[in-house]
Parts: structure tokens; sequence; C-alpha cells
């Protein structure tokens, strides 16, 4: 009995010194810490994976709505007037350079005339073509008539509200309100003769030797009249004099080029955008699986507002060409 007790604090002691010890500096020595063991990761539960897949395809489809009404609402401006400056820049050293298109046949989005009418402040460069793509960047000339300020009937559309809205205070203009052309030829100031719209009735043909300058635009009533209009207005114009017009322009223009048409080519591209972001969608739905939903979003943020852009501007295409 009294050898146990005395053989036991020895022991102990041969057991502690046994230990590995860690001394700080200047201080007594210490024994490790245990440490605790590592719990393994438990697989997501089927409402997890459920709430995942919901929230993943409810966040995708609300950035490309928001981005859509952000493009028609502020984007677009933005984008419009972008084009407009680098259009007027291009234009106005094709002037100075005697290098502006003359006609029949210009390529089609290059700048081919500036129209200005002081009175309702409207300047926009006048582009080439009219289907819905080309009067993104401004007012389009249509291709079938003869450039601005040449003799005959020229025709310009231009959008009523979206991507700067250019010809929104088009029905602003009266009887006697002067419009001006700056094209390759020269400069022409028209006088405007009447505003129409469908069922007016048409203008007299226009005399040889003159020109007349026709704006299209869109306008609607009631409360969506700002945003959705859907009725064709046409401003008339004309000049006492003219500048010759060369010949072999097209005979007719496709039905995407004509009032209040929309461009249907551009549906391919819209599937094929649509097609990208579903299968973004779903890997982020298998990305948030194994790793954290902010690392996820953080990755995938860039490319989900790319595809919204980019299909934003298909959709845009596929709007009547005058809204």
């Amino acid at each position: 009995m009294t050898a146990t007790l005395t053989e036991s604090p020895r022991r102990r002691a041969r057991s502690k010194a046994a230990l590995p010890t860690f001394r700080r500096r200047g201080g007594a020595p210490q024994h490790p810490r245990a440490v605790a063991p590592v719990r393994a990761a438990t697989p997501p539960t089927p409402a997890e994976n459920t709430s995942a897949v919901v929230s993943s395809a409810f966040t995708m489809f609300a950035l490309l709505c928001l981005w859509t009404a952000a493009q028609m609402l502020f984007l677009g401006n933005l984008s419009h007037e972008r084009a407009q400056e680098l259009l007027y820049r291009e234009f106005r050293t094709q002037l100075a350079g005697a290098t502006a298109p003359l006609g029949p046949i210009v390529p089609v989005g290059d700048p081919v005339a500036v129209v200005s009418a002081p009175t309702v402040g409207l300047e926009q460069v006048v582009v080439e073509g009219t289907a819905s793509g080309d009067t993104l960047a401004g007012p389009g000339h249509r291709r079938d008539t003869p450039l601005p300020g040449q003799e005959g009937t020229s025709v310009v559309y231009g959008r009523a509200s979206t991507y700067g809205g250019p010809f929104h205070t088009l029905t602003g203009l009266r009887p006697g309100d002067p419009v001006t052309v700056a094209a390759a030829q020269g400069k022409l100031t028209f006088t405007v003769l009447d505003v129409r719209r469908a069922g007016d009735p048409l203008p007299q043909p226009v005399e040889p030797g003159r020109a007349r300058l026709t704006l299209v635009t869109a306008e609607g009533s009631g409360r969506l009249a700002s945003i959705a209009p859907k009725d064709v207005v046409y401003v008339d114009a004309e000049a006492r004099k003219a500048f010759p017009a060369p010949p072999g322009r097209p005979a007719a223009v496709p039905q995407s080029e004509k009032a209040m048409a929309s461009d249907e080519g551009a549906m391919p591209l819209l599937a094929l955008d649509l097609a990208l972001l579903l299968a973004l969608t779903l890997g982020v739905i298998a990305a948030r699986q194994r790793w954290s939903t902010a690392l996820v979003w953080v990755v995938a943020s860039p490319l989900a507002i790319a595809l919204s852009w980019a299909s934003t501007d298909v959709v845009m295409r596929l709007l009547p060409n005058l809204i």
C-alpha cells in the first residue's frame, strides 16, 4: 500500500515527461491543446436543392427583365447619344474631305445627311436604312427614295419613344416651319406643308426640279401614348430647288424596312442568346452545390449581364422601327 502510494507520483511524472512540451519565450512550458475532429460536410438536402434552383432561375429572369426595362428607358438613350456623336464626327469629316455619299447605293448604317428643325429642337444625323436595327442609331433614310435634298421625295424614318426618341417632337411642326438638310451636295431649307395621318389625303406629286422631304414617326393616344405609340404620322416639307439625284437606287425595300416593321431576321440570334442564358442558369445551379453562393454569383454576374445586354439589343430589333 505504501509502495504503491510512493510510486504513483513517479509514474505520473514519467508519463508527463513523455508528453511533448512547448515553451513560450520567457515563460513556463505548456502542453498543446487538443484539436477538435473535423466534421465532414453534409450534402445539401432536397429542400436546399429546390431552393437553389428556384432562386437561381428567378434571379436570372429578374436580371433579364430589369436590364430590358433599363435598356428601353435609360441605356438606349445613352447609346443613341453616343452613336449620334460618332456619326456627326464621321459625317463632318466626310463633308470636309468631299467624300460624303451621293447615292444611289450607300452602305447601310452610314451617315447621309443632317436634318434640323429649330422650332421643335430637332437635330439628327440620318443614317442609311430604315430597318429596326438601323434606326437604333438615329433616323434612317428609306433606300428606295432619293437622298435628302435630291430631286424627288426623300423619306426619313425616326423613332418616337425608344433610343432617344429623336422624332418625338415631330408632331409639333406646323405648316410654314423651316426644316434644314445638310448633305454632300450642299444645304437646303425646306418649308413644312402639312402634318398628316392615316386617312388624310396624300399631297400632290412633287414638281420637277423640286425636293420634298417626308419625315415619318409613330404616335399614340391614351395612357400608353408615350411608351407604346402605334399610329404613323407624316410630315411633308418642300424646297423650291433640288440637287440632282443619280439613277440606280432600289425600286423597293424589304418588308422589314417599311413603316412600323420589325426585323424578324433577329429571331435566330435571340434564340441563341436565350439558350446561352439558360446554360448559364444551369451552370449556376450546379456550381452552388459545390461552392458558396456569393462566390458563384461573383463569377457568374459579369456573364449574366453581358448576355442580358446582348439579348436586350436583339429584342430592340424585334420592336417596330418607329417606336
